[in-house]
């Protein structure tokens, strides 16, 4: 089990690089093949909203097949194949093309891991276990800045991509060799076994309009923004972006590690989420009100984006506490998509809010408005969040 998880591990380093990657990307897509900041959010959009769509048949193929092979063949396929089309792009529809099969190919690695987790260890350890590997794989986004402009600086990102298919196509290998399915539960008489069973748990109702939007801001900004933010308003070149986003990066690995022991320490799923999103707001304020404040001031206020940004684990685990064994697959799979359909669409609406938000203003004042479009939502999240119920049957 070890091992498996090791490698799932692995496996989300490379989700979480695939996608962050692009804003690193962006000089050289642009110049080499016509790619700008509005046609690579529509790319990243099309990775999210792939791997949200994928999580209602990863979370049933979890719960009848196992793990092991829905995260070897999906990735195997999606992720390698996906990595291979992205190096033979000629314009930005191959692009686009590419980061659907990814979305798809990573769309089971981490519920693959949240659902052995949720199997074989107790409910009180999901949320620290849950933070431990998102912020190991959040490694994915380190090599996703400065170390990936490095490399695509010394080799071309053609021949990166390349490589990098390789390496997907050898961890899905691991994940079949490695991986091992909990028992298989055999149901009760009676008991559901479908989304809308989970759906018809009233404890989630409330937590899921958080879920939608709490880590739409940290991966939007650091997937995609902040690479033409710093660019526009800071005059930033590649080398300068690869290392604020490397920051940004390293405080949302550490935000991971922080929540999972507030989890355990305060005893509560809410009052963590609830601190943790209100000082993202607080960060994202600060963002529309004064995004051209200058350039550390700008890396401090996204780094902290960043680290607040990462209650998703914790969330996942306030979720979980609904979720009877027979419903966890499908249960934290639907999660993970309200997750994700978040960020999906809040990238899709990014590009026409910023083209409007840039008509006839300088980029700081545009920028500004783009920080207000990711704020609002999580403001909202936040007002469903304060009447949820702390905990639930199932994670006492």
């Amino acid at each position: 089990m070890k091992i498996g998880l090791f490698f799932l591990v692995i496996a989300y380093v490379l989700s979480q690089f695939y996608r962050a990657f692009l804003a690193v990307l962006s000089p050289v897509l642009g110049s080499e093949i016509g790619a700008g900041p509005e046609d690579l959010a529509l790319s990243s959009g099309l990775w999210f909203l792939a791997f949200a769509l994928m999580q209602i048949p990863v979370g049933a193929a979890l719960d009848r097949i196992g793990p092991r092979w829905t995260a070897s063949v999906l990735l195997a396929l999606g992720g390698g194949t996906g990595a291979l089309v992205f190096s033979q792009a000629t314009g930005p529809w191959g692009i686009h093309l590419a980061m659907v099969l990814i979305g798809v190919g990573c769309s089971p690695v981490l519920m693959a891991s949240y659902y052995i987790f949720g199997r074989s260890f107790r409910p009180a350890l999901f949320g620290t276990l849950a933070a431990a590997i998102i912020g190991l794989g959040s490694l994915g986004n380190l090599a996703g800045a400065a170390p990936l402009a490095a490399v695509v600086a010394a080799y071309g990102w053609r021949e990166t991509l390349i490589a990098l298919a390789g390496v997907t196509l050898i961890v899905a290998l691991a994940l079949v060799i490695f991986v091992r399915d909990p028992e298989r539960l055999v149901h009760a008489p009676g008991e559901g076994g479908s989304v809308l069973d989970v759906l018809r748990l009233p404890g989630l109702w409330l937590i899921l309009p958080l879920a939608m939007t709490n880590y739409a801001a940290a991966a939007g900004i650091r997937g995609l923004w902040a690479g033409p933010y710093l660019t526009s308003v800071h005059g930033a070149d590649a080398a300068l972006i690869g290392t604020v986003t490397l920051v940004m990066g390293l405080a949302m690995i550490m935000g991971n590690f922080a929540y999972g022991p507030a989890d355990r320490l305060l005893g509560s799923h809410k009052r963590v989420v609830l601190v943790g999103n209100i000082g993202l707001s607080l960060a994202l304020a600060a963002l529309w009100l004064t995004p051209g404040s200058g350039i550390w001031a700008a890396a401090a206020l996204l780094a902290a984006v960043g680290f607040l940004g990462a209650s998703f684990p914790v969330v996942m685990a306030h979720g979980r506490s609904f979720l009877p064994p027979h419903l966890l697959g499908r249960g934290v799979t639907l999660l993970n998509m309200f997750s994700i359909s978040g960020v999906a669409l809040m990238q899709f609406a990014s590009r026409p809010v910023f083209e409007a938000a840039s008509s006839g203003r300088d980029p700081a004042h545009a920028y500004g408005l783009l920080f207000l479009f990711f704020l609002l939502p999580n403001l909202v999240g936040i007002g469903f969040y304060l009447f949820a119920r702390d905990r639930g049957e199932a994670g006492r």
